[in-house]
């Protein structure tokens, strides 16, 4: 599996602040741990079960883990041929059997409150997980992370730290092989992610939405 990562974390970035809600009204942020039923609100879920799998995984009651937005969207020579064309010379991938794609991300956030504020160590951690994905069979996949500033918005007071943009990538010969490559690659870097290799070391300083009110900002257009 081709697997990398960047980060984006200059002066001028744009940070990633939870809880988020869209000025129109038509999206905003789910706690999936605090309230695991309302992932029904998600509609893409509704048409991509693996996303709900993976979701389901970081939000548990047990991750280190918790997710802030996400989002899934075709490739193909039409809509998004760009991005269909550069996946395809990354993978090397030939064109007849690479036609069409799907793309998805999803922002991960560490709950541990030091390893949520030190980009030096979710720098390893990402060192971690690309050395790890790149073991994994999927030769019609890729994995690219991206790190970039967060905070946690309470009424109170707010925490700075880091967040992590997971895009998963796939190409297959139709439509529904895409999405069954892209399916079966998710599910591995969610292992990974929820695996003891990159679980941060034990600390009673958590970072949990539930138990504090967070001051909902709206995210731009």
């Amino acid at each position: 599996m081709l697997a990398e990562w960047t980060a984006e974390c200059t002066a001028d970035a744009p940070t990633l602040v939870v809880p988020w809600s869209d000025p129109s009204g038509s999206a905003r942020y789910i706690d999936l741990r605090a309230h695991p039923y309302d992932i029904a609100e998600i509609p893409e879920v509704e048409h991509f079960p693996a996303l709900g799998r993976a979701l389901r995984s970081l939000n548990a009651a047990r991750s280190a883990l918790l997710t802030a937005k996400c989002d899934v969207w075709p490739l193909s020579s039409g809509e998004n041929a760009e991005e269909l064309e550069m996946l395809r010379f990354e993978l090397e991938l030939d064109p007849e059997t690479s036609s069409h794609g799907i793309a998805s991300y999803i922002d991960v956030l560490w709950r541990d409150r030091t390893l949520f504020a030190s980009a030096h160590q979710q720098r390893e951690m990402l060192d971690r997980l690309t050395r790890r994905a790149e073991r994994l069979f999927h030769p019609q996949a890729a994995l690219a992370c991206v790190l970039r500033p967060a905070m946690f918005d309470f009424e109170a007071s707010t925490v700075e730290g880091f967040a992590v943009t997971l895009y998963v990538r796939a190409l297959g010969h139709d439509a529904a092989s895409a999405v069954e490559f892209w399916a079966a690659a998710l599910a591995d870097v969610t292992t990974l992610l929820r695996g003891r290799d990159l679980a941060p070391a034990r600390s009673s300083a958590t970072i949990d939405t539930s138990a504090y009110p967070l001051r909902v900002r709206h995210r731009p257009k």
